[in-house]
């Protein structure tokens, strides 16, 4: 006979956001957008120049599932299919966000709500595709130039959160469980 307790982990709790908590993080996605477009001044032409996308557990590929982070960039080459050129090249970036991970945290410690912590996390990616598109940092790095890059984009992601009158953002702010 099996106990209940060798049979019962925290992975019983859906893997992937269901309905309402995807709208919860579209709600997040266009807040973070709106942050870091007016931390760094962008424009919405100027985030047409830098695509990216943001999807989920569902429509990630299995090379674009990871263990760890909450959420990992990748970046594409792209090309206009008219131009057979290299100049006509482009990087698209996408935001993979990591649905089991986060769902995890949230089922582990009650005071992460699912709304800030993508808030943070969304933000933080974004970050990262404006710095790598200004070339204050370069896509490949060592991995000492990584580590170091992930604490100055959590810095800044922290320096633009830090601002706004949302109480449940303090936990995150708090939190942690960064993954560097």
């Amino acid at each position: 006979m099996k106990s209940d307790f060798l049979t019962h982990t925290p992975f019983d709790q859906p893997r992937t956001f269901d309905l309402e908590q995807l709208r919860t993080m579209y709600q997040a996605v266009d807040m973070a957008e709106e942050l870091v477009s007016n931390a760094y001044q962008l424009s919405s032409r100027q985030w047409q120049k830098n695509p990216y996308d943001i999807k989920t557990l569902t429509d990630l590929s299995t090379d674009e599932v990871a263990d760890t982070p909450y959420a990992q960039l990748i970046r594409y080459q792209a090309r206009k299919k008219q131009s057979e050129f290299s100049s006509a090249k482009y990087d698209y970036y996408k935001i993979c966000v990591q649905d089991h991970n986060i769902l995890s945290v949230s089922h582990i410690n009650q005071t992460i709500q699912l709304f800030p912590f993508v808030l943070y996390i969304i933000t933080h990616e974004l970050i990262h595709i404006v710095r790598f598109s200004r070339f204050l940092h370069l896509f490949h790095a060592t991995e000492a130039e990584r580590l170091d890059e992930e604490r100055r984009v959590h810095g800044k992601t922290r320096e633009i959160l830090a601002h706004l009158n949302m109480p449940s953002l303090k936990p995150i702010l708090n939190f942690q469980g960064w993954v560097f």
